[in-house]
């Protein structure tokens, strides 16, 4: 076994957000309140898949199939509860689940429904939509589906050209604070009359920001704990690397953590995207002071809400 004398930082804050612990408490009592009904999660509550393990020990089943959008997997869902995800939903698929008898959990982040909120007024203000996030994403599926005032912007090349409206410009809430900046700077060179409206939620911008000012600290190792699917991990991992840290090592559990490839005495940080358990990241700090793989564990226990923030180590 190697002995490892490495500096640890623990990046503060990480892991669960606010958002997340919501919609875990919700679909916990779900279950509780309702012990024998069948209950079915319209796409990935959150996108970590042990949080998905977890509710299919408690029988709560996921919908998710790549490539169908939230409308199209309701279509599979004829009785029972639905339950609405962290990212939000459209209108189109409260109205279809409302129309075939279905019982109703909304789990949607208070953020997301802010973010939504606003796009329907302005676009009731008679103003065009420039959303900057991810295709494919379900936050960005639930407010840009079914209206075509709304364009879909995820690189520079996106933005559309000669628009003559009124323009307001906003963003999905998880995006990277540094690259949404940059977008916002192409847009109003193009259209310096425009709106613009930063809607990242806190929870994800004190994250970043967390991890960019590792900068200061010049650890040699970052490593990010998350699942691959979470677009506010994969952002973690690149303002890690835009802070300038040597090494980016990106990991889902202890067991993917090599630790032959990182040096015994190096300055290693730590940091969990939102929607991350907290079991997870402490069995991989737990392998990096032991050098030891951590014991199996049970899915329910990733369902852990206890949200506070990191202490900072004396």
């Amino acid at each position: 076994m190697r002995t490892f004398t490495l500096k640890l930082i623990e990046v503060n804050p990480q892991g669960f957000c606010g958002g997340v612990v919501a919609a875990i408490t919700k679909i916990k009592k779900l279950r509780t309140d309702r012990p024998e009904a069948k209950i079915t999660v319209l796409g990935n509550l959150v996108h970590n898949r042990f949080i998905q393990e977890a509710l299919d020990s408690l029988n709560i089943q996921t919908l998710e199939a790549k490539g169908k959008t939230r409308l199209e997997l309701l279509d599979e869902i004829e009785d029972g509860i639905v339950v609405f995800t962290a990212h939000g939903i459209s209108d189109s698929v409260r109205k279809k689940a409302q129309e075939k008898g279905l019982e109703v959990l909304d789990a949607s982040c208070p953020f997301v429904l802010q973010t939504q909120a606003e796009v329907k007024k302005r676009l009731d203000e008679g103003f065009v939509i420039f959303y900057i996030g991810k295709k494919g994403h379900p936050e960005a599926e639930a407010l840009t589906s079914g209206d075509d005032r709304i364009f879909l912007i995820e690189h520079s090349e996106d933005i559309p050209k000669n628009i003559k409206q009124k323009i307001f410009v906003t963003n999905q809430t998880t995006m990277s604070i540094l690259d949404t900046q940059a977008l916002f700077d192409e847009i109003f060179k193009l259209y310096p009359q425009s709106v613009l409206h930063d809607e990242i939620c806190s929870a994800t911008r004190v994250r970043q920001n967390a991890v960019l000012s590792l900068q200061e600290q010049k650890p040699d190792v970052l490593i990010v704990v998350g699942d691959p699917t979470s677009n506010n991990t994969r952002q973690l991992a690149d303002i890690g690397r835009k802070a300038h840290v040597p090494q980016i090592i990106p990991i889902e559990t202890a067991a993917d953590l090599d630790l032959s490839l990182i040096d015994p005495e190096a300055t290693v940080a730590i940091t969990s995207g939102a929607s991350t358990p907290t079991l997870l990241r402490k069995q991989v700090v737990n392998k990096l002071e032991s050098g030891l793989d951590p014991e199996p564990f049970k899915p329910a226990e990733l369902l852990e809400t206890t949200f506070r923030p990191i202490k900072k180590k004396d």
